[in-house]
């Protein structure tokens, strides 16, 4: 029988990815964001796959009402989607080392398709190889931001989910 998630765990994640997203709108290096760790915490610990995708990309866009849109969004929550698949291959298998594997791996997905959709998309790139390996070559020095800023939000959010579980079990806890 497949578990109902409690209304106080559902508040609970709700509220770190809302707080992750408002971090967003705080000043900081390009790329370091929250979006990776938002996406693999949902994936990981809601118990229905639509609040996996739901909440993360509702909280996301609320916060992009405030930043600004940009062209290249669609590749940005394409990403956002397909790292909450990636959460899912990890949910059963739970643990420092494949959450951390997830993170590198979202890092490396992310950089992929928005570089790509920067050049498929985009007028600065001419469209052939040339063009696309200056693309990539251009977005080099922005993937240290991304996989650092991967790194801390998902480490953080996951150590925060993990501590609340331990202080506060009734706060979390799934119930039929």
């Amino acid at each position: 029988m497949k578990e109902k998630i409690s209304s106080n765990k559902f508040l609970v994640l709700t509220g770190l990815i809302l707080l992750a997203a408002i971090s967003r709108l705080i000043p900081h290096p390009l790329n370091f964001a929250p979006i990776t760790g938002m996406a693999l915490l949902s994936a990981v610990y809601f118990d229905e796959k639509k609040f996996a995708f739901a909440v993360p990309v509702l909280a996301m866009f609320l916060s992009d009402l405030i930043i600004g849109f940009h062209s290249q969004m669609i590749t940005v929550y394409l990403s956002f989607v397909l790292i909450v698949g990636i959460g899912f291959l990890v949910k059963n298998r739970k643990s420092i080392g494949t959450i951390a594997l997830a993170s590198v791996a979202s890092s490396v997905l992310f950089f992929v398709i928005t570089n790509f959709g920067m050049w498929a998309l985009g007028t600065l790139y001419s469209k052939d190889l040339t063009g696309l390996l200056l693309c990539f070559t251009a977005g080099i020095p922005f993937f240290q931001n991304t996989l650092l800023g991967d790194l801390f939000y998902t480490g953080l959010l996951f150590g925060v989910y993990e501590v609340v579980k331990v202080k506060l079990p009734q706060t979390v806890k799934s119930s039929l």
